[in-house]
């Protein structure tokens, strides 16, 4: 198996996201980006495909900060529980792309 690794990334409305958002974490409200991670750590056959990240346009101040943001969260990190290092690296990536 090689390094490819494959993502999708779909833009929706506030309403498609608020949806979302309420089946998939239990918070009632529209936000910027949810990540869907599909194989996460097991062996698959073939490119590993990170999972989906939605975007809301409406809430979203960034779109390219977004997306990083949501591919973080493809890769393990989680900002609610980490104390800090996936926003430093969210940081550090968006600096270097600027």
């Amino acid at each position: 198996m090689g390094d490819d690794l494959h993502l999708a990334i779909t833009f929706v409305s506030a309403e498609a996201i608020h949806a979302l958002n309420r089946e998939h974490r239990g918070t009632d409200r529209p936000t910027d980006v949810l990540s869907f991670p599909v194989d996460e750590s097991g062996v698959v056959a073939g490119p590993r495909e990170l999972g989906d990240v939605v975007i809301c346009p409406e809430h979203t101040e960034d779109l390219t900060e977004a997306v990083v943001h949501g591919v973080l969260h493809l890769c393990g990190h989680d900002h609610e529980t980490d104390g800090g290092e996936m926003l430093a690296l969210q940081d550090r990536v968006m600096a270097e792309l600027r």
